[in-house]
């Protein structure tokens, strides 16, 4: 008894800070177990819970709004902006080329087959760069500051040849003389010497190509209609008489390269005009603004949801002596708010360059549309994520999830094929169908023919020159429609069809329980909704378990 009495009070200090260890050991997982359900809550159980007004939700749509609106005005002003490039180089065409169709002949616009022709369609091209402001009906003008007219000329060195003796000496390397024409000088004695020069003497059998060169100025006043400020073009004309194949047909490219200038000096009365540039680029600054806040809205939570994984992950491991799964980890990642953030930084930096734009300070159109349009597609993709909370709408989601892992993989080997395929009909057919001229035609015609796109033109298109080509070409076709519509296509679909019926079957068994699911299950329902899951189905730690159907929302 004495013995007893000796040793109780240790024994039950031992026993008072056992049970407060077990104490705060339980504070902590109730607190943490709390703080994971309001992560996976989606924004209304999050108000119901708490009274937390869901701003992201409420950013997001009015950034979708705002987005959509910005990029409908900007596409309205660059399609001014497109539409008055291709009408000038349409008319270009039909100003300096002669006998201009108005309809390209292939690649290259037009072509010409005699001397005379050749030394016509030169000339003609000086003569209407001379005439130019006399005979054009747009706002045009020389470049007083460049070379005006260049005319170079590429050629072979000295040589003979004597096709009907089979006699060919020629020097393969190439020598190019150039002479320009100032736009003052055109009506002179000195531009008259020139025309008259040797230089216009052409040796057809050892000439390449004639270049000709130069730059116009224009402005395009049609977005004045549009309460926009006018733009100031610059013009880069290229007009080349390819002579490369000797084949007694000279090909005549015309390249046009448009430039965007800010305009040096201008003046625009009528204030309706200013005040509308003035309402665009605050419009513009309030979607940056609202951008902005999404951006670090959505950048916090992510930092909140990496130290809720690192306290769960250091919880894990010392209450049950081993790791975190990699797809547990992977929930508190959430790829909305990525994808919300690149959206956010690609607005942003798109608003700015639209408002230099818009102030004519910028002119990089191109830059400007692709930061907008992606942002824009970003935006919209990421409505799905709040249509996500139905079971409904969030079977696409899954499938894509599920799917997208054998998606892949069966695309590396069906690709392996259709390289194969790629290269054995640009090397075979090139010469005779052009359609396989080149490996980016080969490529996009043969993914028509998966599509069921042109297939009998591209049978009869075939020249049958050669009967064993035109004999290879019907095997090379068959075999490839047989292979990539009713093999390749097909088993491409059972994937996907594969992975919704696993859906399907998980909505109404259960999915999956990871430990994640196993650790919050006997704290209640809450954070939980029945049928709907993020989850993905590669978890290295995963338990089936049939009557349990509740799954996180991520």
């Amino acid at each position: 008894m004495e013995i007893s009495l000796k040793y109780l009070p240790g024994g039950r200090a031992a026993a008072s800070g056992n049970t407060m260890a077990q104490s705060d050991l339980d504070l902590n997982e109730t607190a943490l177990k709390e703080d994971l359900k309001f992560y996976f809550m989606n924004p209304c159980e999050k108000y119901r819970a708490r009274r937390q007004i869901p701003w992201k939700l409420a950013l997001q749509i009015l950034k979708i709004l705002m987005v959509t609106t910005q990029l409908i005005f900007f596409g309205l002003s660059n399609q001014l902006v497109v539409s008055f490039k291709e009408e000038n180089t349409i008319a270009f065409k039909h100003l300096f080329l002669k006998g201009y169709s108005g309809v390209d002949e292939d690649d290259y616009s037009c072509s010409i087959y005699t001397q005379q022709h050749a030394y016509d369609s030169i000339f003609y091209v000086i003569n209407q760069y001379k005439e130019l402001k006399n005979i054009s009906l747009g706002t045009l003008g020389y470049e007083h500051e460049g070379s005006g007219l260049k005319i170079c000329k590429q050629q072979y060195k000295k040589g003979t040849m004597l096709p009907s003796s089979d006699t060919l000496n020629i020097d393969v390397s190439t020598e190019t003389e150039c002479i320009s024409f100032k736009p003052q000088e055109l009506a002179g004695k000195k531009a008259e010497l020139k025309l008259n020069s040797s230089f216009f003497n052409l040796e057809f059998y050892r000439l390449i190509q004639v270049e000709i060169s130069f730059k116009l100025k224009g402005i395009a006043l049609q977005t004045i209609h549009a309460r926009e400020l006018p733009d100031c073009y610059a013009f880069q004309n290229t007009i080349t008489f390819n002579n490369r194949a000797h084949s007694g047909k000279i090909k005549i490219y015309f390249d046009s390269d448009t430039d965007i200038q800010e305009c040096k000096d201008w003046h625009i009365f009528g204030s309706v005009l200013q005040k509308n540039t003035q309402y665009i680029l605050a419009f513009d600054g309030f979607v940056i603004l609202s951008c902005f806040a999404s951006l670090i809205l959505c950048t916090r939570s992510i930092v909140l949801a990496l130290r809720l994984q690192k306290r769960f992950v250091n919880y894990f491991l010392e209450k049950y002596k081993r790791h975190v799964c990699h797809a547990d980890r992977l929930e508190f990642i959430n790829g909305w708010y990525v994808l919300v953030i690149i959206s956010d930084v690609m607005t942003i930096i798109g608003s700015i360059l639209k408002m230099e734009i818009k102030a004519k300070n910028l002119t990089s159109y191109d830059v400007c549309s692709i930061l907008l349009g992606t942002s824009t597609l970003l935006v919209w993709v990421g409505v799905i994520r709040y249509l996500g909370y139905f079971q409904t709408y969030n079977v696409l989601i899954l499938t894509m999830q599920a799917s997208l892992p054998k998606v892949l993989r069966f695309c590396c080997c069906a690709g392996m094929i259709y390289l194969g395929y790629t290269f054995c009909g640009w090397i075979v057919l090139g010469p005779y169908h052009e359609k396989f001229e080149d490996l980016n035609t080969v490529a996009e015609c043969l993914f028509s023919l998966v599509n069921g796109d042109d297939m009998f033109a591209t049978f009869a298109q075939i020249q049958q020159k050669s009967t064993l080509v035109w004999v290879f070409s019907r095997l090379y076709l068959y075999s490839f429609i047989s292979l990539f519509i009713y093999m390749i296509l097909s088993l491409f679909i059972a994937l996907i069809t594969d992975s919704y019926d696993t859906i399907k079957k998980y909505q109404q068994s259960g999915f999956p329980v990871t430990d994640l699911h196993e650790f919050l299950k006997d704290h209640g329902s809450v954070g939980y909704r029945k049928e709907q899951t993020s989850m993905p189905f590669t978890c290295c730690c995963r338990r089936q378990q049939s009557d349990d159907n509740l799954i996180l929302i991520n």
